[in-house]
């Protein structure tokens, strides 16, 4: 798995669901849940500002609140490559690692501004920033294997495929 080189988007502590992917968005067609990313937090803007490849970086217990699996995926789809934050509720990781979107918890405050660009290999666990620094985080090879099939159901049938052959 290559690089993910991304604009760093700064959240707080206890980004929860709503936040992410407000109730009202849940009625929306899953093609459309890009368009309300963020949209209950405090950067309300974020779907349309947002560009491919970008990178959110919380606090501590990112995506908490309810186990809602769309949250993940408004994230996804709107183009954000990675998550990181201190530390993340547990529905929302599994949630995130499940559709194929990388969250790795590091603890980056006062490490990171808004806008910087970051570089983070997922494969050898480092996070490089703009001043040449470094800062190491561990992903699991479960979680990796996931990610980088792009999901649990691409590598399940990955895997079925390599069992049948």
């Amino acid at each position: 798995m290559d690089r993910i080189v991304g604009k760093v988007w700064l959240f707080g502590d206890n980004i929860d669901t709503d936040q992410i992917l407000p109730g009202y968005a849940m009625t929306e067609d899953v093609s459309d849940l890009h368009k309300f990313a963020m949209a209950g937090s405090v950067v309300p803007d974020f779907s349309r500002e947002v560009e491919k490849g970008d990178i959110i970086v919380g606090g501590k217990n990112f995506g908490c609140g309810s186990s809602r699996e769309q949250a993940p995926v408004a994230l996804k789809n709107a183009g954000v490559a990675l998550v990181i934050a201190k530390s993340f509720a547990g529905i929302f990781r599994k949630n995130a690692i499940n559709i194929g979107l990388p969250v790795i918890a590091a603890d980056l405050s006062g490490k990171i501004t808004q806008g910087e660009m970051i570089s983070v290999s997922l494969e050898n666990g480092e996070i490089e920033f703009n001043s040449g620094a470094v800062e190491r985080f561990h992903i699991s090879e479960n979680a990796l294997e996931t990610i980088k099939a792009g999901g649990l159901i691409n590598r399940v049938r990955h895997e079925l495929m390599k069992e049948t052959s």
